[in-house]
Order: structure tokens, then C-alpha cells, then sequence
């Protein structure tokens, strides 16, 4: 049996779901950076950017990778789901939301290794709303993505020519809000789109981008 190495976002919530909603990441299409370290918050949310804090953008495709990250969010969905999201926690991309796409420290490191990608939010800073990164990766990566989901207890199946892996919870907070929260991933053919919820997964998201960007 595989050592149980679940992503933060599914550790309890004094000690990691409040800090996993509240992690710290730069705005906008950008590329991540390292999360900073904080103590836990009562309330989980899509947090503000801490002042000061600049964001540095992938510019390189990464080597080996057979897909072409698309240079703008307007590239990564229908125009279906663009107008449902716009509809349902508009905006794209305030500057002020800096949740992170994954917990998951292992995967963290490859986006913030220099791998090419587009990041994409929606929703202002709140307990509602949703962070994705769309990254090109070469077969190593690809593997080390795949392994790592499965590895970390996410509900993997097939989905097109790549598979995609999710994983959910809810809980109360500390000051006894319901709530629930989540991460889902889609690895394909040189590509991985990673997403990190709170309160908000619309109906079919990944399965957009996907049908998007792979066709």
C-alpha cells in the first residue's frame, strides 16, 4: 500500500484546511510562487496578496512539453462556460485573489520550477471562488504528476486521452460556517490544468478546459 502523503488542503482544519484556503499565491496569469508560511485562520477563504508582493511571469515553454500553454484565460474555456462563470462569481483574474491551484507541496515545486503556465481565478477575496493553473510538462513530469495524485488518495479515472483526479471535503469552521473545498487535476498529453476550490465548482469546469485546450 502507497504512504498515505495527502495534499494539505485535506488535514484538519486548525491545522491545515484554513491555512490550505488561505495560502498565499501571485495574481493574475502568472506563474506561482513559494507559498509563505502563516498560521491557521478561523474563517477559510481566497486570500488577499500580501502587500508587496510581485508577481514573475513564466515567459519559456518548458523543454520536451508537447503542448502550447495558451497565452490568455480567454483561450481556456467555451464560450458556454466563460459566460456561466462570468454569470457566477465574476471576476477573472482580480488582482487581490492569491489562492494557490494545489496544496500539494511536491506538485507546488514543479510550477514554481520554471515549467510554462497560465494562471487563471475567479471570484474576488472571499470563502468562495476558485484558482487554476493551466502548465505544459514533459513525459517526466507528467509521470510525477500522476503518481503523486494517486499517491495522495485523489479519485483518479479516465477522461479523454489523459485521466483526471479529484478530491473534496466538507467541515465546518471554527466559527461554524459550513463549508467545502477541494482540488481537481487533469493530466494529459503534455499538460496538466490543476484546480483548487472553495464553495465554488461549477458543473463540468475541467471538463471544458480540457475539451478547450486538447480538443
Amino acid at each position: 500500500m502507497p504512504h498515505d502523503r495527502r495534499p494539505t488542503l485535506l488535514r484538519t482544519l486548525t491545522g491545515g484546511l484554513a491555512l490550505a484556503a488561505a495560502a498565499l499565491l501571485v495574481a493574475g496569469c502568472q506563474a506561482a510562487a513559494p507559498e509563505p508560511q502563516q498560521t491557521a485562520d478561523a474563517t477559510p477563504s481566497v486570500s488577499p496578496r500580501p502587500p508587496g508582493a510581485t508577481p514573475t511571469p513564466i515567459e519559456t515553454q518548458t523543454p520536451g512539453a508537447t503542448l502550447e500553454v495558451p497565452e490568455s484565460c480567454d483561450d481556456i474555456y467555451s464560450g458556454e462556460m466563460r459566460a456561466a462563470l462570468e454569470s457566477e462569481n465574476p471576476p477573472l483574474n482580480d488582482p487581490g485573489v492569491t489562492m494557490l491551484s494545489t496544496q500539494n507541496v511536491d506538485l507546488i515545486q514543479i510550477i514554481d520550477g520554471g515549467a510554462a503556465t497560465l494562471r487563471c481565478t475567479w471570484g474576488v477575496p472571499s470563502e468562495f471562488g476558485l484558482a487554476t493553473n493551466v502548465t505544459a510538462l514533459d513525459a517526466d513530469q507528467s509521470e510525477t504528476v500522476a503518481r503523486e495524485l494517486g499517491e495522495s488518495g485523489f479519485d483518479c479515472q479516465p477522461l479523454g486521452d489523459g485521466t483526471v483526479c479529484r478530491m473534496e471535503q466538507k467541515g465546518v469552521t471554527l466559527d461554524d460556517k459550513e463549508y467545502t473545498s477541494g482540488e481537481t487535476h487533469y493530466v494529459g498529453e503534455g499538460g496538466w490544468v490543476s484546480t483548487a476550490w472553495i464553495n465554488f465548482s461549477p458543473e463540468g469546469y475541467t471538463e471544458d478546459i480540457v475539451a478547450t485546450i486538447w480538443g
